[in-house]
Order: C-alpha cells, then structure tokens, then sequence
C-alpha cells in the first residue's frame, strides 16, 4: 500500500474509540487524523479534514450512520465509509449498503477479525462481517434478481463484477484491469442497473451466488 490512508472515527463511545484507534496504529499506511463523537462533529471533521476513510457508528445520541451516510453522500464527499455497529439486523446492514456503505462490521468481532478487517480496509477491499454475509445473501435471493444470461452483462463488466466480488475498490480494480477509476464507476453503475441492485456489496454477494461454484 503506497499511499497513507487518512482516516476518521465517529462513534460516541469513547473507549470503542480508542480500541479503534489502538488498532489502527497496528496498520501501516494508516494515519487517523480525526475523531468525532457524535454525527454532526462527525460531518464537520469530514468536510474540513477530506479524509479517505470513515469508521462510523451505526447508532448514535444526534444522528444515526445512516444520516450521516446520506448527508455525505449528499454533500458530494466521496470518502469510503464502513459501519462499525452491534446491529446485525438485516434491515440495518440493506439500508446501510444501499445509502452507500463500502462495509459493515459487527462491534462484537474478536479484536484479531477487526483488526484484519481494518487492514483490507485500508487497502482499498470492501469487507461484510463474516457472519451477515448469510443474511444479506437471503436478502438478494428474496428479490429475485436477474440471472447471468438474462442480465446482460458484457464481458468486461463479468469481469469488474469478479473482482467487485473479491472485494476490490474501484481504485484497485482499475489498476489491475489497466483502465481509468473513473471507466471503472461507469461500468459498476451499468452492472446495478442491469442487475437491479443498490450497492457494490449487493453486487459482490450476488457474483458469489450466481458466477462461482
């Protein structure tokens, strides 16, 4: 990982804070630069401080994640945002991803899986707590979604769809395929449409549903 990955905390428990923080001090190419206790510190710090990474609670005293989720993506910051919360309901981890979460993790994980969770993170992959991957997979096969043969998709989407599911950002995609960021957002944005589906995630557990095995 070449470049430092900036990173903010905003949850409102101040000793999950610093167990996050501790963690992320673990990490090389991590810097936290920021922590906010609440939503609309948390909003204020991502404006002034622009950073790569947001670690986010999901269930906050001012705001909850998804309103803050929402008011960033409203405000045109295009920080990656992971949920970090206790909520493993399945309308919580569907409404996050579809607002545009890039992860959802449980705060109950053993600090050994956060802290391999932070570090794919911070190098560009998208990470569901292992453990909902389940529920949010029954979700999709609930909404009856298209088929492969019926979706439409070229080859060149079956394959950023691929590595969608391996769990690569867009960033990472890009390099490996040696085509744009910006090319590689165009076709994810066609592959949801075609696919019917809200979010990147969705579209990495539904690979693994229809294109492996």
């Amino acid at each position: 990982m070449n470049e430092i990955q900036r990173v903010l905390i905003v949850d409102d428990h101040p000793l999950f804070r610093k167990g996050l923080a501790q963690l992320l001090q673990m990490i090389p190419g991590v810097a936290l630069v920021g922590e906010a206790a609440g939503g609309v510190e948390g909003l204020a710090l991502a404006g002034a401080l622009q950073p790569d990474l947001i670690l986010l609670d999901l269930n906050m005293r001012d705001m909850t994640g998804h309103e803050v989720l929402r008011a960033l993506r409203a405000a045109g910051n295009e920080a990656r945002v992971v949920m970090i919360t206790v909520s493993d309901r399945a309308s919580d981890l569907v409404a996050a991803l579809q607002a545009g979460a890039d992860g959802y993790l449980l705060k109950d994980m053993e600090p050994e899986a956060m802290l391999a969770a932070l570090r794919d993170i911070a190098g560009g992959r998208i990470v569901v707590s292992e453990q909902l991957t389940h529920v949010l997979a029954a979700v999709l096969r609930g909404g009856a979604r298209p088929a492969r043969a019926a979706a439409g998709l070229t080859e060149q989407e079956l394959r950023i769809l691929e590595k969608i599911a391996a769990g690569l950002s867009n960033k990472l995609i890009g390099r490996e395929l040696d085509i744009a960021e910006g090319t590689v957002k165009v076709h994810v944005k066609h592959i949801l449409r075609k696919l019917e589906l809200r979010s990147r995630v969705e579209a990495a557990v539904w690979a693994v549903e229809n294109l492996r095995g």
